[in-house]
């Protein structure tokens, strides 16, 4: 097992894997740029290196800075999180060409799966449905309205690299579509530094369900069960929940073990989550593969009673996993909010600043997953999220009740956040009686 981990990453995640190695014995070395300096959670590591200032590309992003905090630390492994460099196979590569061992799949599996494109070719080779696509990258405005008139409008272009929205967009005819494939090349390549897109038959308000899923490099796979993330804003989730209600019991088995299947069909290791649309008649399509921790693996965590970040640790260092299929049975209903530093009634303008009072709710069933406390200021340059406010509760009706309580107790006060937009969600008849898809926030709240 390992003495010592570098957590690659900051903030409520870094904070998160901190804690699994603490309670596991393994000492760890966290990074901060200047804008994080003096974070109450880096006091929790047992040393703490600055790797360049408030600008992600020069810190967070900057792989010789990670690298070389890891060869000062003298560590054996790096957790990398989510985000930053979490699912940049060259970093893979260079953690392991420097005898530190990656959390997370081989560069191998990371760079077939994070291929969008790649994994596709894989799932309809595992037997996994798809969406109707395009054979490949799509490069032209030719190509691109070959592919619409085949299938039909509207169609959804999307980046092979990276994800959470970008380089996606929606094009209902021809015109649209030539101007969108555009679009979408140039802001995948400003976030990705990769333009490559390609097409889809865009499904009309599907359902978002994802299957968490952990394998072993003693070629055991077991998924985790389903979390439904439909609550969204342009492709940014807003609220998970497990189980899902979008559906049935045989599809959610079906689904499950596609999942699995994908993954150990890849020579994959560690956790990942396999995202699956579902349309109005309830038939699943596989989309793509997150080769890393989700932000909203808590839910799943509290379903399951399994700590996913412990798992990831023991499946690096070698360890099989400690169950089977079978053993994971799961449990009651979990929700998750995430509350962002953020202006809902302002179009979600940004709200870093100083947060004057937090006060974190509490009671059965209720964990809050932060980083942040009174005093704390939120910076300007990363993620607007400041926590996770999480419940689990025997039945879905009571999830609702209590998180709605746990909304109420919450107080941020210094900064604007997307409390108020969660109470309305959980409040509404729709949400209440699992009438949501991916369109339901800005249908009904005109959150655009």
């Amino acid at each position: 097992m390992y003495q010592r981990i570098l957590v690659a990453n900051r903030g409520e995640i870094a904070l998160r894997i901190i804690r699994a190695c603490r309670e596991m014995g393994i000492e760890t070395v966290a990074i901060f740029s200047e804008a994080d300096r003096g974070a109450h959670y880096l006091s929790l590591a047992n040393e703490a290196y600055c790797v360049g200032p408030p600008k992600a590309s020069e810190s967070y992003l900057r792989i010789a800075n990670v690298i070389s905090a890891a060869e000062v630390g003298n560590v054996q492994a790096i957790h990398p999180g989510y985000g930053f460099l979490a699912e940049n196979a060259h970093f893979n590569e260079i953690c392991r060409s420097c005898n530190i061992d990656f959390i997370g799949p081989s560069p191998e599996a990371m760079a077939q799966l994070g291929d969008k494109d790649a994994a596709r070719k894989l799932a309809k080779k595992a037997g996994v449905p798809v969406v109707p696509g395009s054979a490949g990258i799509v490069e032209s405005a030719e190509e691109a309205l070959q592919f619409a008139h085949e299938v039909g409008f509207p169609v959804l272009i999307k980046a092979v690299a990276g994800g959470g929205g970008r380089g996606m967009r929606v094009a209902a005819n021809d015109l649209v579509l030539k101007s969108a494939l555009q679009q979408a090349q140039a802001e995948a390549e400003a976030a990705f530094g990769n333009g490559a897109v390609y097409l889809e038959k865009y499904i009309e308000q599907p359902r978002h369900v994802e299957v968490q899923v952990i394998a072993d490099s003693h070629g055991n796979a077991v998924h985790l069960w389903e979390r439904d993330c439909s609550v969204q804003r342009r492709h940014q989730k807003l609220i998970e929940e497990s189980p899902s209600t979008s559906i049935t019991h045989e599809t959610r088995i079906e689904m499950c073990e596609s999942a699995r299947r994908l993954i150990q069909s890849a020579n994959y290791v560690n956790a990942a989550t396999v995202e699956f649309i579902v349309d109005k008649d309830g038939k699943y399509y596989f989309i793509e593969v997150n080769a890393r921790i989700q932000v909203e693996h808590p839910v799943t965590e509290m379903v399951t009673g399994i700590d996913l970040i412990k798992q990831q640790i023991l499946v690096a260092a070698g360890e099989p996993l400690p169950f089977k299929q079978e053993d994971i049975v799961h449990r009651g209903a979990a929700i998750e909010c995430r509350i962002n530093a953020e202006d809902p009634k302002r179009k979600f303008q940004p709200s870093p600043g100083r947060i004057e009072r937090l006060i974190v709710p509490g009671g059965f069933g209720v964990r809050f997953d932060s980083h942040a406390h009174s005093g704390y200021v939120v910076p300007p340059y990363y993620d607007s999220m400041i926590g996770k406010l999480i419940v689990h509760r025997p039945t879905r009706e009571e999830a609702i009740s209590t998180m709605l309580r746990a909304l109420a107790e919450m107080r941020v006060d210094g900064i604007k956040t997307t409390i108020p937009l969660h109470q309305e969600i959980l409040s509404h008849s729709a949400f209440a009686d699992g009438r949501i898809d991916t369109t339901f926030v800005e249908r009904t709240f005109g959150a655009d």
